[in-house]
């Protein structure tokens, strides 16, 4: 049986959990809400709720924060991650595709 406790994007944490977790403020993880860099899910009370994912990824953006890094420069290198990921996987789509095409060789 699968669990939400097994979907990495489920979004089961509060604020103050993963404030907790992470040992930062509840008004630094608003911020990064409010400032697109980390937008969790809402609650049917329209709570902020993460994923397990979306707490992997506070901590990085912390990490750079506590580093000197502002949140417009670290939303652009997180943005900049993913395109460079679309592209990876679309790369290696084209040369699955691309190879399986190919002739084999005969022995």
């Amino acid at each position: 049986m699968d669990l939400p406790i097994d979907d990495e994007n489920a979004p089961l944490y509060s604020v103050g959990q993963v404030s907790d977790m992470l040992g930062v403020q509840a008004a630094f993880l608003r911020r990064l809400d409010t400032e697109d860099v980390v937008r969790p899910g809402r609650s049917l009370g329209g709570q902020r709720r993460y994923s397990r994912s979306e707490v992997t990824t506070v901590a990085r953006v912390a990490g750079m924060a506590s580093d000197g890094f502002g949140l417009n420069g670290i939303r652009r290198i997180l943005e900049l991650e993913n395109h460079v990921a679309a592209l990876q996987t679309e790369l290696a789509d084209e040369r699955r595709r691309t190879t399986g095409e190919r002739p084999k060789a005969r022995d």
